[in-house]
Formats: C-alpha cells, structure tokens, sequence
C-alpha cells in the first residue's frame, strides 16, 4: 500500500447511494481523489454524475482496483458478502483502506480486508441525506462514529476531520445501540410528523406543515437543551381526560396513527413517572386512560 500519510488518497465508491455519495463528494471537495465509482440503478448513476462529475462508473472490481481507499457502501445487510466476495476474486490482496459507513456495524464485515493486510475503518456520520449537493453543507460539524483498532484510529479521524466533521470514538460492542439511538430520534421522528399532518389535512388544514413548524422546531430544541424536563401537554399535567379524549377522536384514523400515539403516550407516561414529576393521585387515572382496548 501506499504511503497514507501523503495528504491525498485516491478514492473509490462502491454502491453510490445517497451516504456514499454524499462522503465521496465532501472527501474530493477536501483533496483527495476520487478516482471510479459503481452504480447499478438509473438513480445511482445520476447521482455519480450529480455529486462526483467526471468520475467513472465501473464495475465494482476496478473500483478496488484504482483506488487506494475504498468506501464500501452498498445497503449495510450487503457490506459482509460484498466484502467477502471480493475477497475471493483476490481484490484485497493488495492492501487497501476499506470504509463502510452502516451505523449499527463494526468491524467485523471488513475482516477479509484486515486479513489481507489492509486496514479497517467503520465511520457513520450522525446525520440524515438526500443525496443531493445540500449535503455537503450538513457534513460541516457533523458528528461521525468512528470504529477502528488502535492502530487505525488516527486515519479515521484524519479522514472526519478533512471533511469538516467532529470524530467521535464508538466501541465496537455500542455500535448497534448507538445506531438504534439515531434511527428511534430521527426516523420516528418523521413518522410521528407525517402522522400529524395526516390528521391535520383531515381537519381541513391545507399547509399542515406551517401549523407544526414552530412547534416542531421549539420542541426539538426544547428537548434537546432540557431532556425530559421540556415536556409539555397532558402527560406532563397528568391530564387523564384528555388523553382519552385524544384516543376516541384518533378512532377514525389509520390504525398506525393511534397505535403510535397511545405508544409514545405511555412511554412518555412512564418516563414522567419514572422522574415522579407527577401527583401520586394522577398516576392511575393516567395509566388507565392508556390502557389497550
């Protein structure tokens, strides 16, 4: 392998989904070199032509054939048997920096590239992508969960670090939990408020989404300056009425809407009295209101 502490590395993308292209393009606007990518769909084509202009599409093989450095970004129940199916085609016998960026993954899908005598890297950015030049903004601070030996962790962070991220040091046996952190914040997160507008269109409501803005907005950073304490509405006033209110008027929704509410409603419930911010009298009331039917 080449010297990796030159200040740039040729880089290949394997699979050029929205993460992968996003980190392939914010690595070239940093120095380095991205030197081939692979996409089988339409859509992973024009978005190497979007995001890395001028770099060719070639079969995956080349890509690890041209490059130093190789993001393996394919979907992340697929990192292992690509990795390891390269490996017996021989693509790792020269060594390489192999990079997946699945969140709930270490190192051991790039096992075959350590054997071979390259080195490992597992690095998930902590943000969301579009796949779409907008991104590029988000790296800039973005917190990055890097995974690797001891012996590698310098590379890893070198690498967060070009991009304008902030590395961060996860464990290997933390991994899934962190990720499963994530993706409870920010997928359900979008659930919850596309459930919201739903009921709001059905109230009448043309622009849902400038009704829940400023709300939306202020409770996240409510929550995120104060935790649990920034709770707000019937749980936190132990409003058992209300909440049974809520549950009767939610009948003629889709079952996903109700079910989701009276479940974040009593896990909402237990956190408040987990920290007894709640009148010992309101309790039971509030737990049978959130009883299933």
């Amino acid at each position: 392998m080449e010297d990796l502490g030159r200040p740039s590395l040729r880089v290949g993308v394997i699979g050029c989904g929205r993460v992968g292209a996003t980190i392939g393009a914010a690595l070239r606007a940093a120095g380095h070199q991205v030197v081939a990518v692979s996409g089988v769909s339409e859509a992973s084509r024009e978005r190497a032509a979007t995001m890395l202009p001028g770099v060719p599409v070639v079969d995956v093989p080349d890509v690890v054939r041209l490059a130093e450095l190789v993001l393996v970004t394919v979907p992340d129940d697929e990192i292992a048997s690509v990795v390891g199916g390269l490996a017996a085609l021989g693509a790792w016998d020269d060594p390489r920096v192999a990079v997946h960026l699945a969140g709930a993954l270490g190192l051991e899908p790039l096992q075959p590239v350590v054997e071979r005598g390259g080195i490992a890297l597992a690095v998930h950015p902590a943000m969301t992508f579009s796949g779409t030049p907008k991104d590029l903004e988000r790296i800039a601070g973005c917190l990055f969960a890097v995974t690797a030996t001891s012996d590698a962790r310098v590379l890893g962070e070198a690498l967060v670090i070009d991009m304008g991220g902030e590395p961060v040091q996860v464990a290997e046996e933390d991994r899934v939990r962190y990720h499963a952190a994530l993706a409870h914040s920010s997928n359900h997160l979008v659930t919850l408020v596309g459930q919201s507008m739903q009921v709001l269109r059905e109230c009448g409501f043309e622009d849902p989404a400038r009704v829940l803005r400023l709300l939306t907005e202020a409770s996240l950073d409510n929550a995120l300056e104060r935790g649990d304490r920034a709770l707000t509405g019937p749980v936190a006033r132990g409003d058992a009425h209300t909440l049974a209110a809520h549950l009767s008027a939610l009948e003629g929704e889709s079952a996903d809407v109700r079910e989701a509410y009276r479940a974040m409603a009593r896990a909402t419930a237990e956190r408040t009295i987990a920290r007894r911010a709640l009148p010992p009298e309101r309790v039971a009331p509030l737990l049978r209101a959130l009883e299933d039917d």
